[in-house]
């Protein structure tokens, strides 16, 4: 009897199947890769999933304070890299090594502490992010479509051209 242990699947992937993405270095070298969202503050695109209203990105701060008021409507996911964050509302800190489970619903705010020079997390969000006032008043909203324009607009301007992204676009 031959081993078929080591022996790789034999047929042919659905094909509606999308391909995979392999990101060999999640934190690149080129600086270029990330995608500026405010001061001091980028992202990095690892999965932009349109049509299952997802995405999955690295979120880098390089500075101290109040990052942004946000409310999800479905869960996000979270693994802190490097540094440290906070949520107002709650009386925990994540540190590197940490996972987040943020549930459908909650509303809070985000700040990286005074003696954190970087804070790198990863996120998987779905749905969308709705920035909101202490009153829950709707200022600005995220959502894979948007985070797909923000990079193509980057990488285009930036000389890696707009359709870099579409590795990450599933």
């Amino acid at each position: 009897m031959t081993d078929t242990s080591r022996m790789p699947y034999q047929l042919p992937s659905p094909p509606e199947a999308a391909t995979e993405i392999v990101v060999p270095s999640v934190i690149p070298e080129d600086e270029r890769v990330w995608v500026p969202q405010a001061e001091n503050v980028w992202f990095r695109p690892l999965c932009l999933h349109a049509s299952q209203g997802y995405w999955v990105n690295l979120l880098r701060v390089r500075r101290s304070g109040v990052l942004s008021r946000h409310r999800h409507p479905a869960p996000v996911h979270g693994h802190v890299l490097r540094g440290k964050w906070h949520y107002l509302e709650h009386d925990w800190v994540a540190t590197a090594g940490s996972y987040v489970y943020e549930p459908p619903g909650e509303t809070h705010t985000l700040v990286v502490p005074e003696d954190c020079p970087e804070m790198i997390t990863l996120f998987h969000i779905t749905g969308s992010m709705i920035y909101v006032d202490p009153w829950g008043k709707v200022i600005a909203y995220e959502d894979v479509f948007s985070k797909i324009e923000m990079c193509r607009k980057h990488h285009e301007s930036c000389g890696l051209g707009g359709a870099f992204v579409d590795q990450f676009v599933r």
